[in-house]
């Protein structure tokens, strides 16, 4: 739990300003002045238009939900994988943390902080908004997960048949494992995008009245906004962030695991 803890917060603070960038170009009908080609022309418009720092807003909460859920992650994987001989496991992230930390890094969002953001929505939306993407999540991390760690014990089985301590065959099957799981579930996760941030122009302009909740209606929405290609808008930018993020994910979770073991298993050789 500590290895994921740890590894969770890693992965989420370094790859936080693609992870704006993603939420970003996902916006089915986005302001024209926040309509982007590539990530990498989405991080300099950003920070030359909006200040250095607008990337991170909402880094604090993302921290915060983080290490306690990717330390049942990668606790429940660990178990899983014992009991089963399997690597599916259902994990998922705080859903009040997603909804803050996505309406914050929206363009022109009109929240100053963490706090804010918490009571306006609780106070004009309910405390139901925190969860309207609940089922959309719940059933991307199912096949993400499986994707993603089906994919890194097949990796792992090709490159480090031994499953010893080798940092290169961690971040390697990482980066695949989280590139393959990001593409596949894309659709899904532009849909709880779209359930998260409550897009007022693209709801506005299919005379959708009051707030857009359940899965379904996530995706007549964005199939009649986008069409076919609506339920890919972010991909490139979701890969890009995926690959490093879980490829850092692992290799920090394997390193602590190794360090945690190895310590463990000194101090009962000594003694």
């Amino acid at each position: 739990m500590v290895a994921g803890a740890v590894a969770g917060i890693m992965e989420h603070t370094v790859m936080y300003p693609v992870d704006s960038v993603k939420t970003r170009m996902q916006s089915l009908q986005p302001d024209p002045k926040a309509q982007y080609r590539s990530v990498y022309e989405a991080l300099k418009k950003i920070v030359l238009t909006e200040g250095l720092w607008r990337p991170l807003r909402g880094i604090n909460v993302t921290m915060l939900g983080a290490g306690p859920a990717h330390a049942m992650y990668f606790a429940c994987y660990e178990k899983m994988k014992k009991s089963l001989s399997d690597t599916l496991q259902q994990g998922g992230n705080s859903h009040l943390a997603n909804v803050v930390k996505q309406r914050m890094q929206m363009f022109n969002s009109p929240y100053k902080s963490v706090l804010s953001c918490v009571r306006t929505v609780q106070r004009t939306e309910g405390f139901g908004a925190f969860y309207r993407s609940y089922t959309t999540q719940l059933t991307m991390n199912v096949p993400f997960q499986a994707i993603h760690f089906i994919t890194y014990e097949f990796m792992q089985e090709h490159i480090n048949p031994r499953r010893e301590y080798h940092p290169r065959s961690h971040i390697v099957a990482g980066a695949v494992a989280g590139a393959v799981a990001a593409a596949a579930t894309t659709p899904l996760d532009v849909c709880k995008t779209l359930l998260n941030t409550q897009e007022n122009t693209a709801l506005s302009s299919l005379n959708i009245s009051g707030h857009l909740s359940g899965m379904l209606n996530a995706f007549r929405t964005v199939y009649q906004l986008g069409g076919l290609p609506g339920f890919f808008r972010g991909v490139q930018a979701r890969v890009i962030y995926q690959m490093p993020s879980t490829a850092i994910a692992w290799s920090v979770y394997e390193f602590f695991k190794y360090f945690l073991t190895k310590h463990k298993l000194e101090k009962r050789t000594s003694l």
